[in-house]
């Protein structure tokens, strides 16, 4: 009998190290799901919100918060922009991926208006339109812009100042929408494109450059535009990445761990029972 506890004892032990592993094999998968990506963009089931800024769904998306200042790379400058941070969240489908914006903005203006930027293609860009700069040769980029005059998007591509322009397709859609003193806009698109060329194609499980800029419409006393152009408020490069399907693989390795442990336990018992018997 003693020796049958002992068995158990040990073969228990093995059940323990086996479903250890499993969980760790489980936590690994699970941490790298949630590593820390500047802005992550879950796949969900069913349509995403594109129309809609204040739709429930967002909730589901982390919440990211990066720092905005006045844009100083180019002679039209500003010393002081309005907007001094920006929260975003993203959510894909698996075919498309939508963007929702939020920062403060003390007043509603018609001029009032945000963009995201990507690098296109592999060659490094600088966030300021793909200007080049020290160490940075300068590459194109993908602006999707957004203005409250016409509440839609303009799909553009530049590289460096002054080169900006609205493309000859427009495969970008935005809708905004302001209440309490902020602002939320919605930006959406297709993940890949057939213009590889001019736009950002999203590859979920790829991390890929972002930006962000935001131009207060509000007028001075002369009746001039506060914000416009270059000035501006603006981040530097982040990352995104729009998250793969779940892999639930180190659930099945941790399953099948815990089924050898119990089989080599269920054996091993038997073993020790009939040696017991003889």
């Amino acid at each position: 009998m003693i020796r049958v506890m002992q068995g158990r004892s040990a073969t228990g032990g093995v059940v323990l190290a086996c479903a250890a592993s499993a969980f760790l094999l489980t936590g690994a998968t699970q941490g790298f799901a949630q590593e820390s990506v500047a802005v992550r963009a879950p796949m969900v089931k069913g349509a995403l919100p594109v129309d809609d800024p204040n739709a429930a769904a967002w909730n589901s998306a982390p919440l990211s918060q990066f720092p905005m200042s006045p844009q100083v790379h180019w002679q039209n400058r500003i010393q002081e922009a309005t907007v001094k941070d920006l929260k975003i969240r993203a959510l894909h489908d698996g075919a498309q991926v939508a963007f929702l914006l939020e920062y403060a903005d003390p007043t509603e203006d018609p001029d009032d208006s945000a963009a995201l930027e990507f690098m296109v293609g592999d060659k490094k860009a600088h966030f300021a339109h793909g200007q080049p700069m020290a160490q940075v040769e300068g590459g194109p980029v993908n602006i999707w812009f957004w203005k409250n005059k016409e509440n839609k998007a303009v799909d553009m591509s530049a590289k460096g100042f002054g080169t900006l322009k609205a493309q000859a397709h427009q495969d970008v859609k935005a809708k905004g929408a302001y209440s309490g003193g902020a602002w939320k806009v919605v930006f959406s698109r297709p993940l890949t494109t057939e213009h590889p060329d001019e736009d950002a194609q999203v590859k979920p499980g790829e991390f890929i450059n972002i930006a962000f800029a935001v131009w207060d419409g509000k007028k001075d006393a002369s009746g001039e535009l506060r914000e416009k152009g270059s000035q501006k408020a603006v981040s530097s490069w982040w990352y995104f990445r729009a998250e793969p399907p779940p892999d639930y693989s180190g659930y099945l390795y941790a399953a099948m761990a815990i089924a050898v442990a119990l089989g080599f336990q269920f054996v091993l018992i038997r073993k020790l029972k009939k040696g017991q018997s003889t």
